[in-house]
């Protein structure tokens, strides 16, 4: 925590890395309420109702909020760019990304927050919020920046970060998507195949 402080005060980008877990957006509001700059990225709604009931959710704790896209990237690194504090969660399934382990299976992860973390010279941080057995408070657990080294590298300590925590705390692992999809990377593969040999 003394060291995710002491970036935010000096002014240097942070990325703070979470997933799906607890309460993902109890960091963030405990960061904003002492004094900290920290804007979320975030995946818009397919339902538009829903989505505005989403976005207001999350802007009631705090802006900027980015939508995911190249407008939103763009706002984003200006913000990151400018010493500001961004969270990202990356225990979703993207399809173009390399398969990294994840509970001991291959598990296509997106290499951005890492990507972005070695671009602007930010503090990669893993962060959490436990949600406590009264069900109301939460315990923000902060881990040591990930060192720099090259995307996948870093990558794969943020997952193994989040597997460690979700072993000891099974039940706040909210994610009602497949996180895997071996069906569709084998799907993808025979395509893949298919386009590059000749008749």
């Amino acid at each position: 925590m003394d060291r995710l402080l002491d970036a935010g005060r000096r002014g240097q980008p942070v990325i703070l890395v979470t997933g799906h877990f607890g309460n993902y957006d109890a960091p963030r509001a405990w960061l904003i309420a002492n004094g900290f700059r920290v804007g979320g990225l975030y995946n818009p709604m397919a339902n538009a109702f829903f989505n505005d009931h989403y976005v207001d959710a999350m802007a009631s704790i705090g802006r900027p909020l980015f939508p995911r896209g190249r407008r939103g990237l763009a706002e984003m690194v200006r913000f990151l760019k400018s010493g500001g504090m961004v969270g990202m969660v990356v225990d979703q399934y993207m399809k173009h990304g390399p398969a990294l382990p994840f509970f001991g299976q291959p598990a296509p992860t997106a290499l951005s927050a890492a990507e972005l973390a070695l671009k602007y010279d930010a503090a990669l941080v893993p962060i959490y919020g436990i949600r406590q057995p009264d069900g109301l408070s939460f315990v923000i657990r902060v881990e040591d920046p990930v060192p720099p080294s090259d995307p996948e590298t870093m990558t794969r300590a943020l997952n193994a970060s989040l597997e460690a925590l979700v072993r000891d705390h099974m039940d706040q692992w909210f994610w009602i998507h497949r996180r895997w999809k071996p069906e569709r990377g084998f799907r993808d593969q025979r395509a893949s195949a298919a386009a590059t040999t000749g008749p």
